[in-house]
């Protein structure tokens, strides 16, 4: 639905916004201009600048000042009307207040598309259309980043779709308030608003004297120049008019001969909310703020392109979820699943076949109403988990009865060297077999991105649905990044048990290349990096000490034996590089609730919680309990970890040692300090294992003991997404 709405209003309005948008830019400029041109005002009252312009221009009628501070003058030059800016150190003139030509034709343009009041409506309609692009398009962001937590992460998939979600993320802020800004003045000027405070009742009764002196009329000089709106004088020869003042409180009435306050009224909150507004739409007292709105708006031609390019290609095949007979959906923690999808998306249209594809987290069989197949690739993420784009799939999946009209395929992808290989896929397939969903296919799995396994799948596939196709799957390489070894730290090596911790420097990218989207990812503690290894294609994933505030890019890699990528990185040297890229782990990261955090980590283990401590400038209660060799050759971050105990950023620290007199391990210091876990689960407490399996496997056993007394289990700190495991 919403995904419709957005393509809809895109297409059918985009000549129209993007008019709307490329005149809203060229007038971003006037604001700026004027504030650049505009003299600086002193510390005056009304009372002295109206006696200053006066003495040049006694014929003035007005004064008027704008939200820029430009003070303007209305009077009469001999028989003709005239206007002018003036300075208000001098009261005198200081050039023409007429509008150019162009700002005027712009304006029009504009604001009603160079016609009357149609024309406001037809601008006033654009403007909802692109309020209704921007919300469903912030929607679609948060949809395709996995969730409104990751919606500030650096945009996924690859051509002109990332290129308009890199754009309109940086976009959207500026368009949204222009456009409700818009609409709001829209209504405003037609009248379907409250009403504002208007002015006063007209004094009935006046002194019938004349000529009073501004310098000397009270309100006017308790009066400060930045409130005022309008200064109005009474007709000449008129002894019945009055003084009319408006300034951001009210407006009011003076008397002409006694300078006293005839009649005022407060401005009330529609008043003040509509200036507010006016200026936030026209930069106007804020040319910096009008200026970042024409830069947004100069996005609009760019994504109603790339919006439209990436619909037009859509059609080659894509097909929405009510036209489909075969729905894909994709269970996906890093991205590379959905290049499977996209894989047998094309072959399965090169064959005639009406596709969809989107994310397990969009499961809705109503939406799908003509659809016979439902294949499902997922993902494992951690022990079993559902990976980012099938959050809450399993449970609307229980919820669901059996759709008689859809055969189901479930395809498992992960890696076998993992206990829990393709968890969380056998967990669907035994799921669908319970609630006695018709089967298309066995349930399989592809391990670690075989094109292979893929391919042999794909056959079957072929066979049942009586088509002739081959899944040749290649593929894609993630945008890689060249790091830069900037130190290294070096553990182990008296014990034959090489460890480092190695600080890059993170690529420095061009302006130009980040705001198309390009630049070098955001990331944080307990994020991974992907490093490939010269001689092979296939990465390798360590755990990041640090955060991008950090300005550096750190892992703790211990050398394995034969290990191809531990063995160049340990023995890399200041000044090279690693062909690296970046990948988001939003399940493994403290909860920031100001509940105590307990960190629980062996050997290499330690870096992302050493991250954790690292970020920890709120002081959030955090606990550490870290397990390795020997102090002497294995204590990694060891004066770190003093130094941040030292200022509160940890909590404490207990820290088991395996190679000495008294040997310990991690599980061990956890059962010695049950009491003080137990108090702190029952606090809110959040726990995060990093670190190797049989670890974390000592681990779970331990806490399950501890927790006993609390009633309470890993299941359920899992299930409240307070109990979360990095484990390799």
């Amino acid at each position: 639905m919403i995904r419709s709405l957005h393509r809809w209003f895109g297409l059918i309005a985009a000549a129209l916004i993007t008019v709307i948008a490329a005149s809203g830019t060229a007038l971003s400029v006037f604001p700026a201009i004027e504030g650049l041109s505009t003299p600086v005002a002193q510390d005056l009252s009304v009372a002295e600048l109206t006696a200053r312009i006066q003495s040049t221009e006694p014929s003035v009628e007005q004064i008027k000042r704008a939200p820029s501070g430009r003070i303007t003058a209305y009077y009469f030059d001999g028989d003709q009307p005239a206007s002018a800016i003036i300075d208000p150190a001098t009261g005198s003139p200081t050039g023409s207040a007429d509008a150019s030509a162009v700002e005027r034709w712009l304006t029009n343009l504009h604001r009603a598309l160079l016609l009357d009041d149609s024309g406001r409506l037809i601008v006033a309609s654009g403007a909802a259309a692109l309020a209704a692009l921007n919300l469903s398009g912030l929607f679609l962001l948060a949809r395709r980043a996995g969730g409104w937590r990751h919606i500030l992460k650096p945009a996924k998939g690859v051509g002109d779709r990332r290129f308009h979600a890199a754009i309109s993320r940086l976009a959207l802020p500026g368009l949204l308030l222009s456009s409700l800004s818009a609409l709001w003045m829209t209504a405003s000027t037609f009248g379907y608003l409250p009403a504002g405070a208007g002015a006063p009742p007209f004094p009935s009764q006046v002194s019938g004297a004349v000529g009073a002196q501004v310098a000397s009329i009270p309100l006017l000089q308790e009066t400060p120049i930045d409130t005022l709106r309008t200064l109005s004088f009474p007709a000449a020869g008129d002894a019945s008019d009055v003084f009319t003042l408006k300034t951001a409180a009210g407006e009011g009435y003076i008397d002409q001969g006694t300078g006293k306050l005839l009649a005022w009224k407060d401005s009330n909150q529609v008043d003040r909310l509509t200036d507010v507004i006016t200026m936030l739409h026209t930069g106007q007292g804020m040319a910096w703020l009008g200026l970042l709105l024409g830069v947004s708006a100069l996005a609009v031609p760019v994504l109603s392109w790339t919006g439209l390019a990436a619909w037009s290609k859509s059609r080659g095949g894509k097909k929405s979820g009510s036209e489909a007979d075969t729905v894909i959906l994709v269970g996906s923690e890093g991205g590379t699943t959905w290049g499977f999808a996209e894989t047998l998306r094309r072959s399965l249209s090169e064959h005639g076949m009406r596709v969809h594809v989107g994310p397990m987290s969009s499961f809705e069989p109503a939406r799908w109403p003509i659809a016979q197949r439902l294949i499902l690739l997922a993902a494992t993420y951690g022990n079993g988990e559902a990976p980012v784009s099938a959050q809450g799939f399993l449970e609307r999946f229980q919820r669901a009865p059996a759709d008689k009209a859809l055969s189901l395929a479930v395809l498992g992808f992960g890696d076998r060297s993992f206990p829990a290989y393709c968890g969380y896929a056998a967990d669907i397939a035994r799921l669908a077999e319970k609630r006695g969903w018709d089967r298309l296919l066995p349930y399989d799995t592809v391990d670690r991105q075989s094109s292979q396994d893929f391919s042999r799948w794909g056959r079957d596939l072929a066979q049942i649905l009586g088509l002739s196709f081959e899944l040749d799957h290649l593929p894609t390489r993630p945008k890689t990044w060249e790091l830069s070894l900037v130190s290294r730290r070096d553990y182990g090596t008296s014990v034959q048990a090489t460890t480092v911790i190695l600080r890059f420097t993170p690529p420095r990218v061009p302006l130009w290349q980040r705001l198309a989207g390009n630049a070098f990812p955001r990331f944080e503690a307990g994020d991974l990096v992907g490093i490939l290894p010269e001689g092979s294609e296939v990465p390798r994933f360590y755990s990041l000490a640090s955060g991008t505030k950090d300005g550096f890019l750190e892992i703790c890699v211990r050398k394995q034996a034969g290990g191809l990528c531990s063995g160049q990185l340990t023995a890399l040297e200041p000044g090279q590089t690693v062909t690296a890229f970046v990948r988001s782990n939003p399940s493994f990261r403290p909860l920031r609730s100001g509940r105590p955090i307990i960190l629980i980590g062996a050997g290499t283990g330690i870096g992302p919680l050493a991250g954790f401590a690292r970020a920890n400038t709120a002081r959030q209660p955090m606990y550490l309990y870290f397990g390795t060799r020997h102090p002497a050759s294995d204590a990694l971050y060891a004066e770190e970890l003093a130094g941040w105990k030292e200022d509160g950023r940890l909590a404490g620290v207990s820290t088991a040692f395996s190679r000495t007199a008294n040997p310990a391990y991690v599980q061990d210091i956890l059962h010695k300090d049950a009491a003080r876990i137990g108090r702190l689960i029952t606090a809110g407490g959040h726990i995060l294992v990093c670190g190797g399996r049989d670890m974390a496997a000592g681990v779970a056993a331990a806490l399950a003991d501890i927790l006993i007394p609390q009633g309470v289990s890993l299941a359920t700190l899992k299930a409240e997404g307070r109990y979360a495991e990095d484990v390799y």
